[in-house]
């Protein structure tokens, strides 16, 4: 029996089987295993392994650019046959059909294994999350899809058609619900489970995610009222590999170098500069450049703050340590895309080095003159092996604030708590406190629509690089604009000196941006002053909703197709 052949839907049934040697450490059949109170502690640990808990790919939205190169989302290629498709599908059904397991054999552990109540109820609320968190991404992705909370049969799967997505999500939620009353606040030691906080900020996401504004609202409260969780102070700090375990984590795994857990060293490469021997071929796009606003609060273009050729100056403290900011030490070595910095410092060396971020030296420069900081220092390079190991985290208490934000202005509920929520997070970009409001641009009682624009710009500001902004796309009925600009990038050399020449480097001028907060370089492009790297596609006919993958819908008849693939 081969487990790539097998249907994610029939796995439901057989996912216990030994001969499919998924997980030989964490499960088994039913007569080899959960005989023990370890072998069930150890079932569920499984449950929590990374690879159920997927967080987007960054290159699947606006943020980001790979070259000339685009993906099954930017290019619009996706289908049943994409491999993206097929994982997410088939982890999160091996995932529900292990919990379902569990659940099974935690009705009768008291008498069978001797387990206390207290920790069956415990055991069954870190199982309940697991598998709710599976039916959110389900949803999220495919809309529609097979709700199954119990072991079944072959025969069964065979006949399973799919439940709508909102009465799938009234059952997670009270899931969630019930886990969130067993849960802990927290462990002892470092334990990496879910606790009460995060059932709570889960719910919170996907009720947001689907526009249930009442129940984000009351979950992302609920969760801060815990008190457990607090900003980390340092903004540009909190994402790098030696802050482990930050406090503003609530639901986070550890990667380690010494075991070999880390970033694939090929994608480390993709954002390292070239002159510390990375590739430089994914960074971030000028679309997220331009969407963080000047210190004054406002957009790129209404403030006057704002020198589009000197374009990190005034600006969201956020915009330097999410993109390299040019003439500053990135990774040791002064980064400067200029056409004529044919030389930088080495300051590793204490000497010029030839600069191979500028496309004068090399062909392969950041096609648009940027780089990513955030996150990436000297453990991204570690000695040219390019092995890191910052911690994986699935949601953290910023996002919780501005879920809470989001949902209430939504409500039309805005008042006190949704401006401090709003705030807590600048004030902590600026580094000062909450109340030095002089000291940041706070945010003051304004209307629906300007609250609305603002706490969109504010998610796209602070949780960049961090896996949400293609969701948020989705969710706002935004793609459709966004996905199907192209994307720019500097001119080749010698137009690139030529704009300098003009005194017109970085931009000539500034780039309008649009009611949603979306940048335009249609005109710069159109006047010559920059090119087109690659030309996204979204068709809003159907790229809302990912495929059902091509083998289930072949194996059950009752599943049918998303419309239009």
């Amino acid at each position: 029996m081969k487990r790539h052949i097998i249907p994610a839907i029939i796995a439901l049934c057989l996912c216990s089987c030994s001969k499919l040697d998924l997980y030989p450490l964490d499960t088994g059949s039913n007569d080899s295993w959960y005989k023990t109170e370890d072998q069930m502690v150890m079932s569920i640990r499984g449950l929590y392994r990374t690879v159920f808990w997927p967080l987007d790919n960054d290159y699947w939205a606006d943020d980001h650019q790979s070259r000339s190169n685009l993906n099954i989302i930017t290019g619009g290629t996706i289908n049943g046959e994409s491999s993206e498709v097929k994982n997410r599908w088939q982890n999160c059904y091996k995932a529900i059909a292990r919990a379902n397991t569990i659940l099974a054999n935690l009705d009768n552990a008291q008498e069978r294994l001797g387990i206390s109540e207290e920790k069956v109820r415990l055991y069954r609320a870190q199982t309940l999350v697991a598998r709710a968190a599976q039916y959110c991404i389900l949803t999220t992705y495919f809309g529609d899809v097979v709700y199954v909370d119990k072991e079944i049969s072959i025969e069964e799967a065979f006949r399973m058609g799919r439940t709508d997505k909102s009465e799938i999500l009234e059952k997670v939620y009270a899931d969630l619900e019930t886990a969130a009353a067993d849960l802990p606040v927290s462990y002892t030691g470092s334990v990496e489970l879910a606790t009460r906080g995060a059932a709570l900020a889960i719910k919170a996401r996907y009720a947001l995610f689907n526009g249930k504004w009442q129940i984000a609202a009351d979950a992302a409260r609920r969760c801060m009222d815990l008190g457990v969780y607090e900003l980390y102070p340092e903004f540009s700090k909190l994402f790098l590999a030696s802050t482990a375990h930050a406090s503003e984590n609530i639901l986070s795994w550890p990667r380690s170098v010494d075991l070999d857990i880390t970033l694939d060293p090929g994608n480390v490469m993709g954002y390292c500069t070239r002159n510390r021997g990375g590739y430089a071929s994914e960074y971030p796009s000028w679309e997220l450049f331009c969407s963080f606003l000047c210190r004054d609060g406002k957009p790129i273009d209404e403030s006057p703050l704002f020198n589009p050729h000197k374009p990190f100056e005034n600006r969201d403290p956020r915009c330097a340590a999410t993109i390299a900011e040019f003439g500053t030490e990135h990774l040791g070595v002064i980064y400067d895309p200029n056409p004529y910095s044919f030389n930088v410092m080495n300051n590793i060396t204490g000497k010029q080095i030839k600069n191979l971020d500028c496309n004068s030296n090399s062909m392969y420069a950041s096609f648009n003159g940027l780089v990513r900081k955030k996150g990436v220092d000297e453990d991204w390079v570690n000695n040219q092996t390019f092995k890191v190991a910052p911690d994986y985290v699935f949601i953290r208490y910023a996002e919780v604030l501005l879920i809470y934000a989001e949902a209430k202005i939504e409500l039309g509920q805005i008042d006190a708590s949704v401006l401090n929520a709003i705030n807590s997070v600048r004030a902590r970009a600026y580094g000062v406190q909450l109340s030095q409001t002089s000291a940041y641009p706070a945010v003051t009682a304004l209307g629906q629509d300007e609250m609305r624009r603002i706490v969109r710009l504010e998610r796209r500001m602070e949780l960049a690089y961090e896996g949400l902004r293609y969701m948020d796309l989705l969710r706002w009925k935004l793609a459709e604009k966004a996905l199907n600009q192209p994307n720019y990038g500097l001119l080749d050399n010698t137009g690139l000196k030529k704009l300098c020449d003009d005194g017109n480097w970085f931009f000539a001028y500034v780039p309008e941006i649009d009611e949603d907060g979306i940048a335009d370089f249609s005109r710069l492009y159109e006047d010559g002053l920059c090119k087109i790297i690659s030309k996204r596609n979204f068709d809003a006919s159907k790229n809302y909703l990912w495929p059902i993958p091509s083998q289930e819908v072949l194996t059950n008849p009752f599943l049918g197709q998303n419309d239009n693939y």
